[in-house]
């Protein structure tokens, strides 16, 4: 192909130049072929371009280079190999385009959620609710917030908008700011096309879960070692005397021989 253009355009020997060979296959919203576009071009200018309908290569560069892009495409047209060249990319390109679009626009990421609250410092709704939600695609999502299983705010919920993550998953959030009181259960509903049924997540005022488990390995630690502080002690006062020891009167050694 360079000894060719070379040729043709009379340079060889007289600067630097380069050609390319592109292919592009368009899809469709729903994943579909549009059609499939092979170019050569020369220093990045569309030169001769592919007809798949028609199985030839044409001219496409309309300028000064048209007489020449023209007895290129005669070239490339006369015989078959650059021709079955195309139709097998053209091939591959169907084949390609198909599974890729199956990878990745079809495919269902489940969404992560946690709940993270925070003081506003307002008396009349002192805590905020952030419910986030991350690492889910395709990005349409739904969060609704629920107070003790009921909808908190109206009942028409639209998705809400996601922001990209860079690894073809998107993350977002939504706030809520309470008044909780004792018993109360606030839930984070999220709706999404990966999940048959809604993924919820709850937050109740007190301490929470992971907290709560730090108290209580606290707590069978501190009772654990204070039973050993005991059973030292015990175990301390109830030795004998040593020998050659007169207690006084009014010991509390256990009672035997001296």
């Amino acid at each position: 192909m360079l000894v060719l253009l070379g040729l043709l355009l009379g340079t060889r020997g007289a600067g630097a130049f380069m050609v390319h060979v592109a292919s592009s296959c368009p899809l469709a919203a729903k994943g579909s072929l549009l059609g499939f576009d092979l170019t050569v071009a020369f220093n990045k200018n569309p030169l001769v371009c592919y007809d798949p309908d028609v199985r030839r290569f044409n001219a496409c560069d309309w300028k000064l280079l048209h007489n020449v892009a023209g007895r290129i495409a005669s070239a490339l047209n006369n015989g078959s190999t650059w021709v079955q060249r195309a139709e097998a990319r053209r091939r591959a390109c169907s084949k390609v385009a198909a599974r890729f679009w199956a990878q990745t626009a079809l495919r269902r990421t489940q969404p992560q959620v946690r709940i993270i609250p925070a003081q506003t410092g307002n008396p009349s709704v002192p805590i905020r609710l952030t419910c986030h939600v991350w690492g889910f695609y395709p990005p349409e999502v739904t969060i609704i917030w629920l107070h003790n299983g009921d909808i908190v705010g109206p009942g028409d919920h639209s998705p809400v908008s996601a922001i990209p993550n860079g690894n073809w998953t998107y993350q977002t959030q939504a706030a809520l700011s309470v008044a909780p009181g004792l018993g109360d259960t606030y839930t984070c509903s999220v709706q999404h096309a990966s999940l048959e049924e809604p993924l919820l997540e709850d937050w109740r005022p007190g301490l929470t879960l992971e907290v709560t488990l730090m108290v209580a390995v606290a707590t069978v630690t501190m009772v654990l070692g204070l039973g050993l502080l005991l059973t030292g002690v015990y175990c301390w006062r109830a030795q004998p005397p040593a020998p050659g020891y007169t207690p006084l009167p009014g010991h509390n050694y256990p009672s035997g021989s001296i």
